[in-house]
């Protein structure tokens, strides 16, 4: 007997140190970010299943979804420990549920699963029903844009989210380009970027319908250029491409000549600088 007990104890303890800590709720109660092409960097749990919003959640605290809306679309649970992934601003909070269970929200967003994302990656529940959306780093809690009527899609997003830790979260255009902002541009409705400076930052075109993803709070609007071209903007700021950025992803144009800068999430025009560690500028591109 002796014998045997010697041979469990260490087989016991071997299991124990390669068990998981911590309940499923705590685990669910940290979040990671993944990249999309189609959606551009969107926040998940600690296991990879997406996690979504709803857009009739406008007021902090509380839930619009209970009954058969939660069947299909139940809460994250929240835990005792709750993290962001590194370089993603914002807070995670417990919200109370009237069923006494407490729903994981970031920045005041209440956050869910969809019962038809089986395995880690899905994104089903993106546009169901003109209310449902992935969430993006940076995204907060606000009023939403009603729903198209019945099988009217939801228009896609001109600009989407890009993320990287040291950078956080900044602006893309749909395909996954990085967008910059130019330290010069000062005045709202104005672009101080032309010639040889336009050639190696072209200027992002406006579309006839701006959009932003939901949950991303700002406004889009254009500004016409000399040449009589419209010019893209985010909360007043004139958007740019790098001509040196060849792939989606790309951040080459970064604190180039200390006046190029990615564009965070909320920045306004005549915020100070992104500050962040250099992502590969090259200073001969200039302005």
């Amino acid at each position: 007997m002796k014998r045997i007990m010697f041979a469990i104890i260490p087989l016991l303890m071997l299991l124990a140190a390669a068990a998981p800590s911590g309940t499923s709720a705590q685990d669910a109660s940290s979040l990671a970010v993944k990249t999309t092409p189609s959606l551009g960097a969107i926040l998940t749990d600690s296991k990879g299943m997406t996690v979504y919003l709803f857009t009739p959640d406008t007021t902090a605290g509380q839930s619009a979804c209970y009954d058969k809306c939660a069947t299909n679309w139940p809460p994250v649970p929240a835990g005792t420990s709750m993290a962001l992934p590194e370089g993603v601003p914002g807070t995670l909070t417990a919200i109370d549920r009237t069923d006494g269970t407490k729903q994981l929200a970031y920045n005041d967003i209440p956050l869910y699963y969809f019962v038809k994302d089986t395995a880690a990656g899905d994104t089903n529940g993106q546009n169901i029903g003109g209310v449902w959306f992935v969430v993006a780093p940076g995204s907060k809690l606000g009023t939403y844009a009603a729903p198209p009527g019945d099988g009217t899609p939801v228009p896609s997003a001109n600009l989407l989210v890009g993320f990287t830790e040291a950078l956080g979260p900044y602006l893309t255009d749909a395909k996954g380009m990085t967008v910059y902002l130019f330290t010069k541009d000062t005045t709202a409705g104005q672009s101080a970027c032309y010639d040889k400076c336009a050639t190696n930052w072209p200027p992002v075109p406006a579309a006839a319908q701006n959009l932003l993803p939901v949950g991303v709070q700002g406004q889009l609007g254009s500004i016409t250029r000399t040449d009589g071209t419209s010019q893209l903007t985010y909360n007043d700021i004139p958007l740019y491409y790098f001509a040196g950025d060849k792939a989606a992803g790309d951040t080459n144009g970064q604190e180039v000549g200390d006046v190029w800068y990615i564009v965070p999430v909320d920045a306004k025009l005549g915020d100070p600088p992104h500050e962040t560690a250099k992502a590969g500028a090259s200073p001969e591109a200039g302005s």
